[in-house]
This record gives C-alpha cells, structure tokens and sequence, in this order.
C-alpha cells in the first residue's frame, strides 16, 4: 500500500512539473524559462524536479511530447477522413489544451538553441505517411501523388496557417483555417468520389472528441428490482 502510495504520487508530481514547464515554456520561450520558475509555478521543491527531470532540456522533450498523445480517434472507412480527423483534433486541442500549445511553441521556437526540436516534424509526417499510405491503397488517391512529398506538405502548411491564426487571433479561427487547408488541398490529391464523401467541417474536431468523452464516460448501473414481481394472473 505504502509503495503504491509513493508511485502515485510520483506519478502525480511529474504530471505538475510538465504541466507547469509548458506553462513556463508557452510564456516565455524554451531560452528565458528558467528551472526556478518552473519550480515556483509547479510548488514543488528542487529535489523533486531533479528526480524526475535532469535538466531544462528534459522538461522541453516530455512537453515537445504531448503533440504525439492523441486521444484514440474511432477508425474510419476512408483513410483520408482519418488524416482530416487528425488535424481538425489537433487543431482543436491547440484551442483548449495548453500542454499541446506550449508543445507546438517549442517545434516553433527558432530561439531554442540547443534543442533537437526535429522529432515532433519527423512524427507528424510519419504519421501523414503511414495515413496517405493507407489512404492509397484503399484506392482514395489519384495515381500522381507522391506520399512522402504530401505528408511533408500537410505539416509545413499546418505549422504555417496554426502561427498565422495564433498572431491574428488567438487561435479561436484555427478550426476554419484547418478546413480551408483541407479544402483546397485535398481535391487536387483525390479521387473524386472519395472526396464527395469527406467531412472537413470547421467543428469536426470538436465533435470527435466529444464523442469520445461519451462513450468513455461511467455508465449508470441498471436498477435493481426491489419488489417482487407481480404474481401472473390466475
């Protein structure tokens, strides 16, 4: 009971420390956050940073982490819904989670000497690949698509479009930036039958995730009977 303890409350300590570095890190930029003042933001002693985290570098690379830890999304017969699902998520959770923004703040942060900031790149065009992969070969893509090429292309024009909607507008029209994005670029990549079919609402996102929370959420047990039943009539 007592090891059980100790490990929740690791686990519990850890969770503050990163949540209150991407607070730090949205705020000030990876090169003026400063351990102290991811300390004092965490209420937590030097000691305990230091036992889960060596150093600023490793604070950055466990917030740089939260871009990769999607929600599960429901599978979809069309792969290319599946990408459009991904980016109208992410652009939502850009909206309502600071964890991911002070996360996309860092693979931005051009002042961030130091920093390997290519693993978010190199995995959001992993997961595009593997998507338009997919994609494909379920017969969705016209024949010139070049895979690499456009998984590439779906990054660089999200990271563009999500700092123009942060400088313009704080985000909040970044649902109907993503769809933009998506509505022009897609009917030059795919099949047109597929594409008639495609969903790329400003408000998808949002839809998916609550969803997602309802199926998750407890489920009332059913009553008991606390009479007899009825006897049948004779």
């Amino acid at each position: 009971m007592a090891r059980q303890a100790r490990q929740d409350r690791a686990i519990r300590t850890r969770k503050v420390l990163v949540e209150a570095a991407a607070t730090v890190f949205d705020q000030r930029g990876y090169e003026a956050a400063t351990i102290g003042e991811i300390i004092s933001t965490a209420g937590v002693t030097k000691g305990a940073l230091y036992f889960h985290f060596a150093s600023k570098e490793e604070l950055a690379f466990a917030v740089l982490d939260a871009q990769l830890e999607d929600e599960p999304l429901p599978e979809q017969p069309l792969k290319l819904q599946q990408l459009i699902d991904s980016g109208m998520v992410l652009s939502h959770r850009l909206r309502h989670d600071p964890l991911v923004r002070a996360s996309v703040r860092l693979t931005l942060d051009q002042g961030a000497s130091g920093l390997d900031r290519r693993g978010p790149f190199l995995n959001w065009s992993a997961q595009n690949l593997q998507m338009l992969t997919a994609a494909r070969d379920n017969g969705e893509l016209l024949p010139h698509v070049v895979l690499e090429d456009t998984a590439d292309m779906f990054v660089g024009a999200f990271a563009g479009i999500q700092a123009m909607s942060q400088t313009l507008a704080d985000r909040e029209d970044l649902g109907h930036r993503t769809a933009v994005l998506f509505s022009h670029v897609l009917p030059c990549i795919t099949v047109p039958a597929v594409l008639a079919s495609l969903d790329m609402s400003p408000d998808r996102g949002e839809r998916l995730l609550a969803a997602n929370r309802r199926d998750d959420a407890p489920r009332a047990p059913k009553p008991e009977l606390t009479e007899e039943p009825a006897a049948a009539p004779r």
